[in-house]
Parts: structure tokens; sequence; C-alpha cells
């Protein structure tokens, strides 16, 4: 049995990661930001703002899956750093669209470009770092999300701004993605399963995805992250606009205060929360699972109560959705590390993509959309209440406001989806140590 070991340029490539997935989100985030003057300079319903995202999110989901089983079989180095170059270019492009259909269109070649990344880097990382520091590593990684959401949210309302369009950050978003695209090439690949504590097998695995699929850990982690991808892109569609509707914040304000839910928050989150799901996986195999749980349940009582308290003072609302997104935050270190727990190293970055196929297709994808559609039932529902003939911005508040309630909804149903999967964690983690050492010959 060899020992379990880390790679001596582990923290140097971690880092070039990092500030790939924080342009990632950084470019994911600006069509939530600028969607309000978008929705008035083209007179867009809510549902067809969320088919902006929900577009988006399904095309990713269906170009990650072949990408995934790429970078199980071909050099990760250069997957991630061809996607990074597509989806910065066509980021810039996407300044260009004149209408809603060419704006659509131009975000799900965004899309494909960026499935290419999150599958190779989680599976660069599982073989850089070993299991009992695979937590907080997968959390320095993620920071890229809170980081590229706090940078997007606290700059992107000042470029449209200073430079009075709202095209100009797509322009601007493009260039420091094109060059770290080029350093992406030059990444030192460590062998796949190089920080296992036994001797990995290098042969082909036959019938990789039927593989995958029959581990029931997985199935409920995915169930899981359909549940909070629903959450998380419900929130970071509508964030922005609910709060120019509700509260009345103008757009530079309403992007900041989104800002601090999503992005602040992450920080602390993704940090601390990383270093405790560590300490916890080392005095229980199922600690992990079990702190996410109760995460989820924190982050669903607190955003439903910020929701449900009404039209109280803007701050109170921002503060107390912000500390059930702290929580929120747990999902990322616990999950991402469970996946590479229950399965081998030559299958996940296929594992990592059918599992980022659930969360996109079904979660990420239904999120926007929903919120937008039930949105435009309720601002109806408020308007003939009224008695009013015509919608007004009023109703729409209302509208937006109330539809968010199934982001907690959403929360609760994590929750229950990783309490099922804690109770398969151990079988399938021992199956799969067990699985993939090589037999050698006598």
């Amino acid at each position: 049995m060899q020992q379990s070991q880390q790679a001596a340029n582990a923290w140097r490539i971690l880092f070039l990661l990092f500030l790939a997935n924080l342009f990632n989100f950084f470019d994911r985030t600006i069509p939530a930001i600028i969607i309000e003057p978008i929705r008035l300079e083209w007179g867009l319903s809510d549902f067809q703002l969320g088919l902006i995202g929900t577009a988006f999110t399904i095309v990713y989901a269906i170009a990650g899956v072949p990408l995934g089983r790429m970078a199980d079989t071909g050099a990760r180095r250069k997957i991630m750093g061809w996607g990074l170059a597509v989806w910065s270019g066509l980021t810039a492009v996407n300044g260009l669209a004149w209408n809603f259909w060419s704006f659509l269109l131009i975000r799900m070649g965004v899309g494909i470009g960026e499935a290419s990344y999150a599958p190779a880097a989680n599976s660069l990382i599982g073989d850089l770092f070993p299991p009992h520091k695979r937590a907080r590593a997968m959390g320095i990684f993620m920071l890229g999300l809170p980081l590229g959401l706090l940078l997007a949210f606290f700059t992107i309302g000042a470029m449209v701004e200073a430079f009075d369009s709202w095209r100009a950050p797509f322009f601007i978003a493009a260039v420091p993605g094109v060059i770290l695209a080029l350093f992406m090439f030059f990444i030192k690949e460590p062998k796949r399963g190089a920080a296992e504590a036994v001797q990995v097998a290098t042969s082909a695995v036959d019938k990789p995805l039927r593989k995958v699929l029959a581990i029931r850990t997985f199935w409920w982690l995915v169930l899981a992250g359909l549940a909070f991808n629903f959450a998380t892109y419900a929130c970071n569609s509508f964030m922005v606009p609910m709060l120019q509707r509700y509260f009345l914040l103008p757009l530079e304000q309403a992007a900041v205060a989104t800002g601090v839910i999503v992005g602040l928050t992450g920080l602390l989150g993704l940090t601390a929360g990383g270093w405790m799901a560590d300490r916890i996986h080392q005095r229980s195999a199922t600690g992990r699972l079990l702190f996410a749980a109760v995460s989820m349940l924190i982050a669903a009582l607190a955003t439903a109560y910020a929701l449900l308290a009404g039209r109280v003072e803007v701050g109170v609302f921002v503060a107390v959705f912000s500390v059930g997104w702290l929580f929120a935050y747990n999902f990322y270190t616990c999950v991402y590390t469970a996946i590479q727990d229950v399965v081998e190293p030559r299958l996940r970055a296929t594992a990592m993509a059918l599992f980022f196929a659930g969360l996109y297709l079904l979660g990420g994808g239904l999120g926007p959309i929903a919120v937008g559609l039930l949105s435009d039932h309720f601002s109806q529902a408020a308007m003939l209440a009224a008695g009013a003939s015509e919608m007004s911005e009023t109703f729409k508040a209302v509208g937006l406001h109330d539809a968010m309630l199934l982001i907690p909804l959403a929360l609760f149903v994590t929750m229950l989806a990783l309490l099922q999967a804690s109770r398969c964690f151990v079988a399938d983690s021992t199956r799969m140590r067990a699985g993939m050492v090589e037999v050698l010959p006598a």
C-alpha cells in the first residue's frame, strides 16, 4: 500500500484553478446584474429573463458530460485552457447582442465553454491533495464562486454607470480570462490517483457511466445538488431586480447588497466551513454530510424568515438572508469532497460531469424559469386583487418577492437529500477503496 501524498506543485496549481473559477462566476453573473436595463430596453417578461439563465444552464449541463469524459481520458490542462479561451471570447461577443434571441444564443455558447472547466478542475484537485486535505483545498477552489460574485456585484453596476451602457462589462470581463487561459496550458498534471493511500488501477474502466450511476450516495448527492442549484440560481438571477423593485434600491446599491448576500458570506463560509468539514470528517465518516444537512436547515429557516418578514428595513433583510447564505456555502466543501470519497480517481471527472448535469439541467435550469413564471403569475394575481386594469411595477415587485419563497423550500429539500446520502456513504466509500486497488501478478 502506498502512502497518501500531496503533489509538490499542488498549491500553485490550486491558485491558478481558483483564479479561473473566479472569472467563471464573474462572467456568469453579468446578466443577473444588468437584467433590469435589458428588460426595459427590449420589453421582456420575467419568464424571458428566467429563460436567459435556463438556456445557459441546460447547454452547460449537456455539454459537460462528454467534456467530463474527455477530462478522464485526456489532458485536463488543455480542456481547461481552451474552454477558458472560448467562454471569455464569447463573453465579449455578448456585448454586441442586438435583441433578446441573439443574447440568448451567445449565452448558450458561453455555457459550452464554461462546461469544460469544473469536471476537469475537480478531478485535478482529487489528484493534487490527499483525502484529509481535500475539503480545505475544495474550499479554496470554491472561493472563486463568492469572490467572482462579489467582484461582479461590486463593480458591474459602477461599470454600467461609468460607460452609460449595460454592454461595457462584457467587453471588460473577457480580457483577464483570455490571458489566464494561456497559463492553463503550462500546468504540470499529477498522475491519476497520485494522492490516494492505495495503489490505483490504471487500466481503462469498462462501462464508466454505469459504474458511477451504481453508487447510491451519488444519486442522493445529485438530488441534493439539484435542489441546491435551484435555490442558488433563482437567488443569483433575481435578487438584484427584486431589491430594485420591492425595496426600491437603484441598480448599483441593489448589486452591492446582493454581493454581500451571495459573495461576502462565501468568503467565511468556504474557508471556515472547509476547515470545520475536515475536522468533523476525521471524527466521523458521515460527519461532513451531516454538517451540510444541518447547514441547509439553518439556511432554509433564515432565508424564509427574511422573505416572510415583508417590507422590513432593507438592511435587516440583507443581514438575515446573508446568515442563511453563509451556511448554504457549506454545501460545496462537504458535497464535492463526498463525491471524491465514493468515486475512484479514474471516474471522478465523469462523475462530476454527471453531477453537474443534474445540478444544472434540472436545478439551475429550472430555478430561474420557475421563479420567473411564478413571478408573472403572482404579479397578475396582485393586479387582479387590487382591481387594477393595467400591470404596474408595484405588482411586479410583489410578484417577484413572493415567487422567491421557492428558495427556502428548495434548501429544505436539499437537507432531506443530504440526510439520505449520509446513510449510504460509509458502504459506498468502503466499496470504492476496495474496488480501485489494482490486482498485481504474484
